[in-house]
């Protein structure tokens, strides 16, 4: 089982290491998106044989298009390169792992030929069709972003998504995955042929939400399709965000033999947590002590 993991990134440099480190081995590499408005040099530790980073650097904008348009870059890349990779699993650079590599190597193993990407069709919870419907513009046109926003908020920003995405139906989930390879293949080819699904997300809130996931919900993958391996609490109310990862969420982790979950998309194992931060390192000790316990690992050798 070879995976290509795909960070894509632009804080939290100590932790994104010590999580390269400790998932690191002879069939994992790991690909690297800096946001292009972030100094190279705070990521100057993250070096290594299997970390390869991306030369074409793209300036991401919160909840916008040129975060689906690094996401895709990251795939291209790991495609294209020598080691032919099994499985591609995207993270955000604020996770830290629940279970050791040779657990998630084998654990995609085990589940090869699934797609572990959280989505529904729209509307769902969270993710209704204004998202598609209300036009919003990215900042790199920020006269015509001001001029709608103003519009939105008296109902003069609408369009009807059927124009635009034909017989597509819409899906909708959270940003995080594990894709084949295949899977992957099937999202560049469709970004190629289909131009017009990117143009469209180009003017939508958190494309990185609903370009991916509508592909593969209007594709043979659809099938295969499971939730994502990422633990996230959304708890707090409505539009705040995941909490950050705390003593009592380790506490949890601790308690269980798998962290697994099941609610509306599904049963499945969280094999890692979202959100930690270089100011939360220190329960990443907390939870390599947890693995190794669980797994009854040799102790930590820094890995």
């Amino acid at each position: 089982m070879k995976i290509a993991y795909l960070l894509f990134i632009y804080k939290n440099p100590q932790l994104i290491k010590k999580t390269v480190d400790f998932l690191s081995c002879a069939d994992a590499t790991f690909f690297v998106h800096i946001d292009a408005k972030v100094p190279l040099g705070q990521f100057d530790s993250l070096r290594g044989e299997n970390v390869v980073f991306i030369q074409k650097r793209i300036s991401v904008y919160w909840a916008e298009f040129s975060g689906v348009e690094a996401i895709l870059h990251l795939m291209r890349e790991a495609l294209a390169f020598p080691q032919r990779f099994d499985y591609f699993v995207l993270l955000s650079g604020s996770e830290f792992p629940l279970r050791s590599r040779q657990y998630i190597h084998q654990y995609l193993e085990t589940n090869r030929g699934c797609e572990f990407i959280t989505m529904m069709k729209m509307p769902a919870p969270g993710k209704p069709l204004a998202r598609l419907n209300t036009l919003r513009y990215p900042s790199t046109r920020p006269v015509l972003r001001f001029v709608f926003r103003i519009l939105a908020k008296f109902g003069l920003a609408q369009r009807d998504y059927r124009k635009h995405l034909g017989e597509l139906e819409p899906y909708s989930g959270l940003t995080w995955w594990a894709l084949s390879r295949e899977a992957c293949q099937y999202v560049l080819e469709f970004t190629q042929k289909h131009p017009e699904l990117a143009r469209f997300c180009t003017n939508i809130h958190a494309p990185e939400e609903t370009y991916i996931h509508t592909i593969l919900g209007n594709s043979p993958f659809k099938p295969r399709i499971r939730r994502n391996l990422v633990f996230e609490d959304w708890s707090q109310q409505k539009g705040t965000g995941p909490q950050m990862i705390k003593p009592h969420h380790v506490s949890y982790f601790e308690s269980q033999e798998e962290v697994s979950v099941q609610d509306l998309h599904g049963p499945g194992e969280q094999l890692f947590a979202r959100k930690l931060a270089d100011e939360t390192l220190a329960l990443t000790s907390r939870i390599t002590a947890m693995i190794e316990k669980k797994e009854k690992l040799p102790q930590s050798d820094g890995h």
